[in-house]
């Protein structure tokens, strides 16, 4: 009977926030409520459902992010406000200059980097400006509400409540926030691919003093290490990843389009997802994954269309070289004539010690990026510096995006979003909707660098770099070496959507962090830049272990939900299909059946044949040999060069077979597979141990076993963990498989979604969704989500909060 009472309340509570909250598309730009004070009168109901999901209802955009805010408060409040002592520059204030920083935000190596650039963004006023621009350079009024919102909406829930997260419960720097906080944050995610990445080059650059100078002339950066540095930053290669697939209506069961998304992002920190869904009746409705600290949704879907990002091969920045004035290393020269570098001094507040007053250097291309015992080194001598352009740094159009994405009711909505607010900095888009669209782009903000002036422009590191890496550097001595501007363009500097690589209804569009090239194998995008991307590489072995299952289910054909939900747990290892067989043939066939391991030591390896011969394949919890092929493909790859690794090279004309037929003659086979034996045997680890006994995370005290595997096993399900033989195994995932959707269509008016938010809702240990999406996953179980309003009332453990400021 309380139910059944509390629904009619909630279908009561609905109906009045309909009345009032029916606003027409058109009301998207009317002002700010003036009788509303700036901090005052928000409140929304929150309908919390299965595993902590919260539905949000809110008659406008502040309500909205009130409600948001005060949700992700509720979850998240010790990482959330850990995130805002980094953009306040605060670290150091609280735990000291060297302590372990917050790499969700940036790529500081201490905090008193840190604290120095996100200090310096503060006294530039870089945020404030940004957020001083009208539309489209600036935030739509929608979006400025949004962001108002959640910080009364945090704001409130601090008021309020009592923290119980050890993780700072009683912290002096928990502390209320500001729009400004909110806005930071946006901000630091749009440079987190450029000078969120140079954090420490850009805080350590100083001019040159005697014999600093002198000893530097003749210094400049090395090629290969810069391209390697590069890469790491980019892609496959980077703590984040992802793949997403859109299968069009000529492949599915019912016509309708079909999307699945898994995003790879970090388990723990800042750049975790957080699941809600947001509504505004007659105006918005969408759920799906937030990134923390952001009031909009990120990856998601609606009625009409679900979307999916994964990391872009693009690189979101360039290096300029400056020719210094003889006289001066803080003047360059441009056409011949001398531009001062413009100064910026920050101080920042330090636990236990005097302040430190460091100081910055700026100019017409972006900040100065030096570190000479950096890698690669960044040198700054008496005749030259580099400066470092990041497009952006002028991006205030990512939340924009979003909320287009959320309102969007179709792929071509999704793609109007992307070509009017331009405003998504490292990120592919890959959307499907409920008439059977597909889409996939790779529209991000890039400097507008293309292929012929780089040719005019390049410095002769630019020229090794640009072909290797995407990565630009242009002489800064000639005015007309400026990235130049697309018409289309709604930012100076960037290419504009245009000059974007696209693809419309294929069957399948699919990516795994590759380039646009193989978005779907049999319609190979070309003409890009190569700022963009390769065409005609090697792909990584996730790539094509995706296009070979994704491929294989478009053309079979009648492809339902389940189907995606079955191939997000395959957990298919296509380096074991192509070479556990002869791996293990190889194995056996070892003199004495033994081999030297790195150490020079002989392991009698003969144990190992029969397990990797009998292996399964898969990086499923109960697969035994997994864990075998997985140390020994790690040490293998580590180890031998990817040209040397195959017998068969490869070739652009059959890119997903190729490279093939692993060599085990090269001495380091053997190698890398005593070294194998030796390290489980060492850690009293069984060859044929199930990988799930070994491959855990600990949740409530309890052992929680985790599917998937490895970025060079290239499994689609990836998995990223710490290796700890004295701790039984695998310990904590540091990135993986994040939020996970699931979405079709049946022409019922609801999305057909299945989603699982593998570290689960909250960080809080004290929670009850600490850990119970993580069990799931651990289960290949999915939660069915909740959308439209009969269904999140029929939920059996509906609870509502109406929260409002007093």
């Amino acid at each position: 009977m309380r139910t059944t009472r509390l629904r009619r309340l909630l279908v009561a509570a609905v109906a009045l926030l309909t009345a009032s909250a029916a606003l027409p598309a058109a009301a998207a730009d009317r002002p700010a409520r003036q009788d509303r004070p700036s901090h005052g009168g928000l409140s929304a109901v929150i309908r919390y459902t299965e595993y902590g999901v919260p539905h949000i209802l809110a008659k406008d955009y502040a309500d909205l992010g009130f409600g948001t805010g005060w949700a992700q408060a509720a979850d998240q409040v010790c990482t959330l406000a850990d995130g805002f002592v980094t953009l306040r520059g605060d670290r150091s204030r609280y735990f000291g200059p060297d302590a372990g920083t917050d790499l969700s935000l940036s790529s500081a190596a201490t905090n008193l980097s840190s604290d120095l650039f996100f200090r310096g963004v503060r006294r530039a006023g870089t945020v404030a400006e940004l957020l001083a621009r009208p539309a489209p350079l600036g935030p739509s009024r929608q979006v400025r509400d949004l962001m108002r919102g959640f910080a009364a909406g945090y704001d409130a829930w601090l008021a309020r409540h009592r923290i119980t997260d050890p993780a700072c419960r009683g912290a002096a720097w928990v502390r209320p926030i500001t729009t400004l906080d909110v806005a930071t944050r946006f901000y630091a995610l749009s440079v987190l691919g450029g000078q969120g990445g140079a954090v420490d080059e850009i805080t350590a650059a100083q001019p040159p003093t005697g014999a600093t100078g002198a000893t530097g002339a003749a210094r400049d950066v090395d090629a290969a290490a810069l391209v390697k540095a590069v890469r790491a930053r980019t892609a496959a290669d980077s703590d984040m990843g992802s793949n997403a697939v859109a299968f069009s209506g000529a492949t599915t069961a019912n016509g309708r389009g079909l999307l699945l998304g898994n995003p790879h992002y970090p388990w723990q920190g800042g750049r975790r997802f957080w699941q809600s869904q947001q509504t505004i009746p007659g105006e918005l409705d969408v759920a799906g994954a937030s990134l923390l600290g952001s009031p909009t949704i990120s990856i998601g879907y609606n009625a009409h269309v679900a979307w999916s990002h994964t990391v872009a091969t693009g690189v979101p920045f360039n290096l300029t070289r400056l020719t210094l004035a003889p006289s001066d290393p803080t003047v360059y020269l441009v056409d011949g004539k001398p531009e001062h570098m413009t100064k910026r001094t920050v101080t920042v507040r330090v636990k236990g010690g005097a302040p430190v007053t460091r100081t910055q250097w700026w100019t017409r291309y972006g900040p100065v990026v030096a570190d000479p015992g950096g890698q690669p080194p960044l040198p700054w001598t008496a005749t030259t510096a580099y400066a470092f352009n990041d497009p952006n740094a002028a991006n205030f159009r990512f939340a924009d995006t979003s909320l287009g994405f959320a309102k969007a009711r179709s792929t071509a909505g999704i793609a109007d979003s992307l070509d009017r607010h331009q405003g998504l900095p490292w990120v592919n888009t890959v959307a499907a909707d409920s008439s059977g669209h597909t889409l996939y782009t790779q529209s991000q903000v890039l400097p507008r660098i293309t292929d012929a002036l780089a040719a005019e422009c390049s410095t002769d590191l630019g020229r090794l770099t640009y072909p290797q890496a995407g990565l630009a550097v242009l002489d800064g001595s000639r005015s007309a070496c400026t990235p130049g501007s697309d018409p289309d363009a709604v930012q100076p500097g960037i290419f504009g959507p245009s000059r974007m690589p696209v693809l419309k209804d294929a069957p399948y569009a699919e990516n795994s962090n590759d380039s646009a090239w193989l978005a779907n194998a049999d319609r190979p995008l070309t003409g890009y830049e190569r700022i963009f991307g390769a065409i005609g590489t090697q792909r990584s072995m996730r790539t094509r272990g995706a296009l070979e299952d994704v491929s294989a289910m478009a053309r079979r054909g009648g492809l339902t939900v389940r189907d995606l939900q079955a191939q997000e747990f395959t957990n298919r290892v296509p380096a074991g299909d192509l070479a556990a067989a002869d791996t293990a043939k190889a194995c056996a066939a070892l003199p004495g059946g033994s081999a030297k391991g790195s150490d020079g030591r002989s392991v009698d390896v003969s144990a190992a044949c029969p397990v990797l011969a009998s292996w399964d394949r898969t990086m499923n919890t109960d697969s035994r040999g997994a864990l075998l092929f997985d140390r020994f493909w790690r040490k293998l790859t580590a180890s031998v060069a990817s040209a040397q690794l195959w017998k068969v090279p490869f070739s652009a004309a059959d890119p997903v077979r190729t490279p093939n037929t692993l060599d085990t003659a090269d001495p380091g086979f053997a190698t890398a597979l005593a070294d194998a034996v030796a390290e489980l045997r060492a850690a009293g680890i069984a060859l044929d141990a199930p990988l799930g006994q070994h491959q855990f995370v600990v949740r409530g005290g309890r052992h929680i076993a985790v599917p998937g595997g490895t970025e060079r096993l290239g499994v689609w399900n990836k998995v990223e963990a710490v290796w700890s033989p004295a701790q039984g195994g695998y310990t904590e995932v540091t990135t993986g498989s994040s939020h996970i959707q699931a979405v079709g269509w049946d022409g019922g008016g609801c999305p057909v979604a299945r989603t699982l938010l593998t570290y689960s809702q909250s960080s809080n240990p004290d929670s009850p969704h600490y850990g119970d999406q993580t069990r799931l996953f651990s289960a290949e179980r999915w939660v069915t989500a909740r959308f439209c309003e009969k269904d999140i009332l029929s939920s059996p453990v509906l609870r509502s909060v109406h929260v409002h400021q007093r």
